[in-house]
């Protein structure tokens, strides 16, 4: 079977191999794609492969948007980093799932569930990008668990400034100091509110409130100054920096 994958993290690429090959999936990798502006250039291209798998946050912006721009026929299965009860509320458009860190039984199911399929499966982006805006509207979390020493302690969501990963660690900023955070940066920006805070490149996360100064930078770019940055440059991608400025003014 011919698949497609499109995800922006290296690392849940290769989990994803791995369970694949766990659950003795036989396929063919047609393609590994991180943002929506090259996953519709790769559709226009090629023909339709026999499934893709597709985060649902991209390194440009939400994947629903790929179907805003081109008509997908291949079965889709999503890859999340948000909760079950998302999950549960995503599955009334009839296609799966998955929350990252995906786990085997779960691929296993879909994979079955694909297999009984006996007819085209339609993504309906509205329904879906309706959905998603429930659920950041309805998002509570209020604190996050950090490292601190040999124990843990509890920050405020309100006090990070932004969040990188560095060497596959994931570090949060607040005004004081520096936390690792044991989540990666997939999973903990599912978990926030996308109205206050923004994913700016595959490495980084900011808030709104973080944001001293912008500047354009060279080919197209956009260049922050971030209170705290301990050496951090923080440049908005070429292909967010329309996104990005949509989202400074809501």
């Amino acid at each position: 079977m011919e698949i497609l994958i499109i995800e922006d993290e290296t690392r849940a690429v290769s989990q994803l191999q791995r369970m694949l090959t766990a659950c003795g999936f036989n396929y063919e990798l047609l393609g590994v794609i991180d943002t929506v502006e090259d996953a519709v250039v790769w559709f226009q291209k090629n023909t339709t492969p026999d499934l893709v798998f597709m985060d649902i946050q991209l390194a440009d912006g939400l994947s629903f948007e790929i179907f805003q721009n081109i008509k997908i026929e291949a079965p889709i299965i999503f890859t999340t980093a948000f909760d079950q009860y998302a999950i549960q509320a995503f599955k009334v458009n009839s296609i799966d799932y998955l929350l990252k860190p995906i786990q085997k039984d779960d691929l296993n199911n879909a994979l079955d569930k694909l297999g009984k399929l006996n007819k085209p499966v339609t993504v309906q982006s509205a329904i879906l990008k309706k959905l998603l805006s429930s659920m950041e509207e309805g998002n509570k979390r209020n604190g996050i668990l950090v490292k601190d020493g040999s124990g843990f302690v509890q920050i405020r969501i309100s006090d990070l400034l932004y969040v990188y990963s560095e060497d596959s660690v994931t570090f949060g900023i607040t005004t004081k100091r520096r936390y690792i955070i044991d989540e990666t940066i997939d999973e903990l920006f599912g978990s926030l509110n996308q109205n206050q805070f923004y994913r700016i490149n595959r490495g980084q996360v900011i808030s709104k409130n973080s944001i001293q100064k912008i500047d354009a930078y060279f080919n197209h770019r956009v260049k922050l100054s971030i209170s705290n940055p301990r050496d951090q440059e923080f440049i908005v991608s070429r292909q967010k920096t329309s996104d990005f400025k949509k989202w400074l003014n809501k």
